[in-house]
């Protein structure tokens, strides 16, 4: 299996997967061909901790699908990952900016999600 084909939480695994450039160094969270930062084809792909700290949060109280509906409200977040890239998931309504948290998966509109909760101290 190629590294580009390394299964994540998109394909129903539960992970978090990421690229770093073997080139540059860079880290990037969305799979591509090269590197964004020098263009590099040098690429690996490696599992994420899991780890993060809020760097932005809101509350969704209006779903755009009635599947979504279902759900609301429901919080969507920003994490800076411990690896070094940003992604938006789904996370715990308690949750705020700074709060140091830990990725877990749950089933959102009948697909695999990250969602992200308080991480143990």
């Amino acid at each position: 299996m190629s590294e580009m084909a390394m299964p994540d939480w998109t394909c129903g695994e539960p992970k978090i997967v990421y690229q770093r450039c073997g080139g540059c160094g860079a880290v990037q969270y969305f799979r591509r061909d090269f590197c964004a930062a020098c263009g590099s084809e040098e690429l690996s792909t490696l599992v994420a901790s899991g780890e993060g700290v809020i760097c932005a949060e809101t509350l969704v109280h209006r779903a755009a699908t009635a599947e979504a509906r279902a759900h609301v409200p429901f919080k969507i977040v920003l994490v800076d990952c411990a690896e070094g890239f940003r992604m938006m998931a789904h996370g715990a309504v308690d949750l705020a900016i700074g709060d140091r948290v830990r990725a877990g998966f749950t089933q959102f509109t009948g697909q695999l999600v990250p969602f992200f909760g308080k991480a143990d101290r």
